[in-house]
């Protein structure tokens, strides 16, 4: 499998707290990989480092066979890396299309001084995005008006119109009912199946993690303690023990996990 992300040593302190500690991993192409942990394991920050939100104290991200560390957040988004956050980002009194057509405008440098201009430009691109998680029904509709789960497959369109090869997820499902989270991450697994982006993403929901991921690394504490296919990771003593001593969260299919950023 060809690699098209990887960390090698990366660190971050604050002040006497270890918030990432030598963590190292590689994110294949077309690959659902998932970054789990308890409150306060470290989850956030290192996606904040990966994203150029906070410099690494040390250590090397290596993504698309160029060297990130150090780049800003719009360097590392322009070479292809798009992230989606807990709290959704959307305009909320612009329609759903419109919002696409932003990103891609963005996406392909163009500026405008007048939305009445622009409003025209992009629209069959915007459409066949929102195809693709399952909102060009909705394209006319105000952002504002959307339930919160469709507020998150329009975030996921915004991140594909600048035609990222990774995606990066924090807490995709966060808010969302039990069958809305279902349906967003079997989206975003067909997406990877079909190829052309890799995800790394973050998570709460037991059930969504190893029943998606291909592989699940596990941090604590600021420290990558397990890694493996979501069979080996479940059946880990030590990620038992480090979700708060109650098996049953991770060995039992459907379940939910305690693990926020």
């Amino acid at each position: 499998m060809t690699t098209v992300m990887k960390v090698s040593g990366l660190s971050k302190h604050f002040g006497g707290v270890r918030a990432v500690q030598d963590v190292s991993f590689e994110l294949g192409e077309n690959q659902l990989l998932a970054l789990i942990g308890p409150n306060g394991a470290g989850k956030t920050t290192c996606f904040n480092m990966l994203t150029g939100q906070l410099k690494s104290d040390s250590g090397s991200i290596l993504m698309l066979g160029k060297e990130m560390t150090g780049l800003k957040p719009r360097q590392i988004w322009r070479l292809g890396v798009a992230r989606t956050f807990q709290i959704t980002e959307t305009f909320a009194s612009m329609t759903v299309s419109e919002n696409v057509q932003m990103a891609l405008m963005s996406h392909e440098r163009e500026m405008f001084g007048f939305w009445a201009r622009a409003k025209d430009r992009y629209v069959p691109d915007a459409l066949e995005l929102l195809m693709q998680v399952d909102m060009a029904d909705q394209a006319r509709r105000p952002c504002a008006e959307l339930a919160y789960g469709d507020l998150k497959r329009l975030e996921l369109a915004v991140a594909l119109a600048h035609s990222p090869r990774i995606l990066l997820m924090d807490e995709p499902t966060a808010g969302m009912a039990p069958g809305e989270r279902k349906s967003l991450m079997a989206l975003v697994a067909g997406l990877v199946g079909k190829g052309g982006v890799s995800v790394l993403f973050t998570e709460h929901d037991m059930d969504i993690v190893f029943g998606h991921a291909e592989k699940v690394m596990v941090l604590d504490q600021g420290e990558l303690v397990a890694a493996g296919t979501p069979a080996e990771v479940r059946a880990n003593p030590l990620v038992q023990e480090i979700y708060l001593g109650q098996p049953a969260r991770i060995d039992q299919s459907g379940d939910e996990g305690a693990a926020d950023a």
